[in-house]
């Protein structure tokens, strides 16, 4: 690693984009109808326009974007390199970075996984990652690691709202405790002692209904997808997260970007997306 390393962890930093600006989390998730939707061609200028517009729009007032890394890794090296001025664009304007490329693999091949998105040097640098803990959680760690050593954080797949995830994340071990707990578990020890807030978080959907009984005070954050499109709404977060809800950054993707290509009907979605998570949560 050739950059200096930040002197504020990714929790703590999240922590002040979130009481500054509010929680709301806007996806930026090129996919071929959204283009069509907005008059641009599913071509590397139409990537290219619709990810600056989102960026312009809404850098200064909301507290994370998350890219789709497949969005734009299917247009190839060109669509990666719109990928890297997307991310520094967004970083430069203020706005924490999530990259959702969910990696999950072992050893030297978790590790490269680590450097593209989280070593300062690299031109993919992101302030967290999404990652898959799938091959067992001890296989996250040079992830885990350079993390730590970055600033940066991660956001590990726990409980998520796609239902085919269940099978997995629902799955009872020996001991009697899901899958998904354990993760959360484990990322409850990664956090132990943080202040305000640890870097390393779950992946948790806002649209799985009550989830007392498993134990989200991880004290790190809940990304929390679902919002909008998927069916959940503001109001339902403090029932879904109970205590944790103040740790939670709901995710909106299309409910904001379908409001586009008009600047102003996008930052107007996301202002109304991200004072009713502030209504919720504050409730």
């Amino acid at each position: 690693m050739t950059s200096q390393t930040p002197v504020t962890p990714f929790g703590a930093r999240l922590r002040a984009a979130m009481d500054a600006r509010g929680p709301l989390c806007v996806g930026i998730d090129p996919h071929a109808a959204l283009l069509d939707s907005w008059g641009l061609a599913d071509d590397i200028a139409g990537l290219e326009r619709f990810s600056r517009t989102v960026v312009e729009a809404l850098a200064d007032s909301v507290a994370v974007f998350k890219p789709q890394a497949a969005f734009f890794e299917r247009f190839g090296s060109r669509g990666v390199a719109v990928l890297e001025r997307t991310v520094a664009d967004a970083r430069a304007a203020g706005t924490l970075v999530v990259m959702d490329a969910k990696r999950g693999d072992i050893g030297s091949t978790m590790a490269a996984y680590a450097s593209a998105f989280l070593d300062p040097a690299s031109p993919l640098f992101s302030d967290a990652l999404t990652v898959s803990p799938y091959l067992g959680y001890g296989s996250l760690k040079p992830a885990v690691d350079l993390a730590r050593e970055s600033g940066a954080g991660l956001f590990v797949l726990a409980l998520t709202s796609n239902p085919e995830g269940a099978e997995v994340q629902r799955a009872v071990r020996e001991d009697g405790r899901s899958i998904g707990a354990t993760m959360l578990a484990h990322l409850a020890a990664e956090n132990a002692g943080a202040d305000p807030m640890g870097s390393f978080g779950a992946v948790v959907g806002a649209t799985l209904g009550d989830l007392s009984s498993f134990d989200l005070d991880i004290n790190g954050p809940l990304l929390a997808p679902g919002i909008g499109a998927q069916g959940a709404t503001a109001a339902d977060l403090p029932a879904v997260f109970g205590a944790a809800v103040g740790n939670v950054v709901p995710n909106v993707s299309r409910g904001v970007l379908k409001h586009g290509p008009d600047t102003a009907a996008l930052r107007a979605s996301a202002k109304r997306f991200a004072e009713e998570i502030r209504e919720a949560v504050a409730a």
